[in-house]
């Protein structure tokens, strides 16, 4: 966004002390200047620069006649009241720094002059959520913190919506996830929303709305090969630590081949850049291979090696536990522990735990979860003893799934 003092100099005439005309009041702070917008065709001074009005339009609805600040954006002009821009304690000379397209700028002026039931008919209609994106990224530049905190709240009550975009995408069967000609029509749009409002949340610091859209992009992750390549990049680019599990967890257990490529799609130097998602073609090859990038391949190889190595020494070792104190007053704890060895060598060798990946430590922690439960009454394990050993493998299962971002570091 361009801001610039306007002066109202006709064509031709000097602009300075000797020339006899007293020019309007210039905040000096923010460089703005109180006053009307010169005629069409009338030269004034900008900056020290004489600039001819002509090619400037006033945006029709926020160019108000009793407006104290004109701001220019782009090629559109708007006269909006400093007292509106400056409540909420926000950084108001930012808004000076900053570059805005006009429909974004537009949006965010809607948000402080629109009437109560305006906002109802907003937050009903999904068709707006392009409107609360803008409310608040601008809103979050400008440091407008209760309407920023409205606006993210808002999105955040859409995306939840079962008639939501996002929701729709979440809610299709597997089948027509897995379907690469369906996922080439539906992905752009779906996939674009994702990228442009986690990119949000995480650039606004908003949990609840990070949480969220991430959430809805491990359910659509799991069953498509392009959305967990979505999933992959927002991580890697943005830092996401639990989305980088997760996402490349998923992706190294498909059973499609994956195979490195260069990355070819390059983020736009305009447009809506958090919205962007790579081409589907630059996703997933003409056989359906995905295409990941060489540092992509080699975290996956990493993570690979090292769930394997840490499934293999597990297997060995089985997870540990507390005896129930009543163990060693009614029961023989070498016979309890024993049982535990037992029942662990038998189970990690079967057939269920083996068929699944090497690399799928915690699928076989979850697997031998499920063959405990199935185990029944064991001769040699004390009661309570069995209770405390199910609480150390579910422990042991989310000590695996908070630490499985750290197999996929760089």
């Amino acid at each position: 966004m361009s801001t610039e003092t306007l002066s109202g100099s006709p064509a031709g005439t000097p602009t300075g002390s000797g020339s006899g005309r007293k020019r309007p009041r210039v905040d000096e702070d923010v460089g703005i200047a109180q006053a009307p917008l010169p005629a069409v065709g009338q030269y004034v001074e900008v900056q020290g620069q004489h600039r001819n009005f002509t090619e400037l339009v006033r945006d029709d609805t926020y160019y108000l006649e009793d407006g104290s600040c004109i701001l220019q954006v782009e090629r559109t002009l708007f006269n909006v009241h400093r007292t509106i821009l400056s409540k909420d304690s926000s950084m108001f000379s930012a808004l000076f720094e900053l570059p805005q397209g006009v429909k974004e700028f537009k949006n965010f002026l809607w948000s402080l002059y629109a009437l109560p039931h305006e906002f109802l008919l907003l937050q009903n209609s999904d068709a707006d959520m392009d409107r609360l994106v803008d409310i608040a990224r601008v809103s979050f530049k400008y440091q407008l913190k209760s309407v920023e905190t409205w606006a993210l709240d808002a999105i955040t009550d859409q995306v939840n919506k079962k008639d939501s975009t996002l929701c729709a995408a979440v809610g299709a069967t597997p089948t027509a996830l897995y379907n690469v000609a369906v996922t080439k029509m539906s992905y752009p749009t779906a996939a674009s929303q994702v990228s442009r409002l986690i990119r949000l949340a995480h650039w606004c610091g908003h949990e609840r709305l990070r949480d969220t859209v991430v959430n809805l992009l491990c359910r659509l992750l799991a069953a498509s090969l392009p959305y967990a390549h979505l999933a992959m990049s927002l991580s890697d680019e943005l830092g996401l630590r639990a989305l980088r599990g997760i996402a490349y967890f998923e992706v190294m257990q498909k059973p499609v081949v994956v195979r490195d490529g260069e990355v070819r799609y390059e983020i736009p130097p305009s447009g809506d850049q958090e919205g962007f998602v790579a081409p589907i073609e630059d996703i997933l090859d003409p056989d359906g291979n995905l295409i990941v990038s060489k540092s992509q391949q080699l975290r996956i190889l990493t993570g690979y090696y090292g769930l394997s190595m840490a499934w293999e020494q597990l297997r060995i070792q089985p997870v540990p536990f507390e005896h129930a104190s009543t163990c060693g007053a009614t029961w023989h704890q070498h016979g309890c522990t024993q049982s535990w060895v037992d029942f662990w060598k038998e189970k990690t060798k079967g057939e269920t735990v083996m068929g699944m990946g090497l690399g799928d430590y915690l699928g076989r922690l979850r697997a031998m979860l499920k063959e405990f439960d199935r185990w029944g009454s064991a001769t040699y394990l004390h009661h309570d003893c069995r209770i405390f050993a199910r609480k150390a493998l579910q422990l042991k299962i989310k000590e695996a799934e908070a630490s499985l971002p750290d197999f996929f570091a760089e």
